[in-house]
C-alpha cells in the first residue's frame, strides 16, 4: 500500500464524495476511483459504501482512515526530523499529557529555550494515561506526562518534584460542600464520576475502601472538562485533581481535597533507547536541568 493511496483515501473522507476529492488532489475522477478499488482489493475488504451524495466509510474504513491518519502523521514527522540542517537545532517536540498544573513546568522549560533556539515547536495534545501511552508507544510523541507507577522495563522516566492533590470537585449547593475535606465514608451513598482508568485496588478505590461493584459509579471521563460539565448539571462528584477546573466566585463549582491526603505522583516519561531528534534532545537536557535531575 502506497502512501500516495493512503492521501488518496483521506481525501475522500474529508470531501465525503470521490468527485470533490479527485478536484481537490487534481486528479481525474476514474483515476481516484480505480486506486481507491485498486486499494480495497488488495485489502481484500470493502472500505466505502458509495451513495448517490455521499460516500461512507464501513467499519474496515474507520480503523484503516485512524490508522492512515497516524502515519502519514508519522512519516511527516520524520522527514522534517531527517531532513532539519545538522548546523540548526530546530524543529518539533511532541508531548502528551494528562491535565494537571504541572505542565507549567514544560512551559518554563520551553520558555528558557525560547531566546536561543526559537525554532524549536512544541505540540501538547491532552489525554489520560491511556491516551499518553498509547501515543507514545505508537512514536506519535517524544514523551508523556502521566501519574502513578512507570513500567521501569519500557520507558526511561523523570520524576516531578511537584505533587497533585486529589480532591472532589462538586457544586456548591451541594451538601458536601460545606465540608473542608471528605472521607470516604461522605462518598458511599453518592453518584461518583471517575477517571475511566480507575480499577480495584488502585490509588482511589483503596482511599475509598471499597470496590468498584460496591460504589455508585455514575459515570466516567478521560477529560476532567467534561466531568466538570456533568458535575456542573448535578449528575454527581467527580474525583478530580487540584487547579484544573475553574472554581473561583464566577464558577458554580468547588474543589474540596481528600482525607486523608490522596497524592498524585508525575512523571515525564519516554521510550527506553529513544534516538530523539535535535529539538527534543535540546528541551529533554533543559528540563533536566529545570528539575535538578539527571535520568532514572
Amino acid at each position: 500500500m502506497e502512501l500516495r493511496v493512503l492521501e488518496y483515501f483521506l481525501a475522500v473522507t474529508r470531501e465525503q464524495s470521490i468527485s470533490g476529492a479527485a478536484e481537490s488532489l487534481h486528479l481525474s475522477q476514474p483515476t481516484l476511483s480505480r486506486q481507491l478499488k485498486d486499494m480495497e482489493d488488495e485489502l481484500g475488504k470493502q472500505l466505502m459504501i458509495r451513495g448517490n451524495r455521499k460516500i461512507t466509510l464501513t467499519e474496515e474504513g474507520m480503523i484503516l482512515r485512524k490508522r492512515a491518519e497516524e502515519i502519514l502523521e508519522l512519516v511527516k514527522k520524520t522527514e522534517h526530523e531527517i531532513t532539519v540542517s545538522d548546523d540548526i537545532i530546530a524543529g518539533d517536540v511532541y508531548i502528551g499529557a494528562g491535565e494537571t498544573d504541572a505542565v507549567r513546568l514544560i512551559a518554563k522549560a520551553g520558555k528558557r529555550l525560547q531566546t536561543e533556539y526559537p525554532d524549536i515547536h512544541y505540540h501538547i495534545s491532552s489525554g489520560d494515561t491511556t491516551d499518553v501511552l498509547e501515543s507514545l508507544d505508537r512514536g506519535l510523541i517524544d514523551f508523556g506526562l502521566v501519574f502513578g507507577m512507570i513500567d521501569a522495563s519500557k520507558y526511561e522516566y523523570l520524576e516531578f518534584p511537584v505533587k497533585d492533590v486529589y480532591g472532589i470537585l462538586m457544586r456548591k449547593d451541594s451538601p458536601l460542600a460545606e465540608k473542608t475535606c471528605i472521607s470516604p465514608k461522605d462518598l458511599w451513598d453518592k453518584p461518583l464520576i471517575f477517571n475511566r482508568n480507575t480499577c480495584n485496588g488502585d490509588l482511589l478505590t483503596s482511599w475509598l475502601g471499597k470496590s468498584i461493584s460496591e460504589l455508585n459509579i455514575f459515570a466516567t471521563y478521560n477529560l476532567l472538562f467534561n466531568a466538570s460539565l456533568m458535575v456542573d448539571e448535578g449528575l454527581g462528584y467527580a474525583f478530580a485533581l487540584d487547579k484544573i477546573i475553574n472554581t473561583t466566585d464566577n464558577s458554580n463549582l468547588c474543589f474540596v481535597p481528600c482525607e486523608p491526603r490522596l497524592i498524585a505522583d508525575m512523571s515525564l516519561i519516554w521510550k527506553k533507547y529513544q534516538i530523539f531528534p535535535k529539538a527534543a534532545k535540546k528541551f529533554l537536557e533543559e528540563f533536566q536541568t529545570l528539575l535538578g535531575k539527571g535520568q532514572n
